[in-house]
């Protein structure tokens, strides 16, 4: 990431409709803290939400705390 969490975002496209990895949480996770880096916390937030199971409340409740 020595170019920054912009190009790091951009790698992340590939693996977008990479079949083993499109749709997968960490896939959304990492692009959440990537786009957290670059200060887009709106962004963040969804890709955290994204991230986060419906029914998986410690992670939803922590989601405030990380992008808000």
């Amino acid at each position: 990431m020595t170019d920054g969490p912009r190009a790091a975002l951009e790698l992340l496209n590939d693996l977008d409709t990479d079949t083993r990895m499109a749709g997968h949480h960490r896939l959304h996770a990492v692009r959440a803290h990537l786009l957290e880096l670059a200060d887009d916390n709106s962004a963040a937030r969804a890709a955290y939400l994204h991230a986060a199971p419906a029914d998986h409340r410690p992670a939803r409740a922590a989601l405030p705390a990380r992008s808000g």
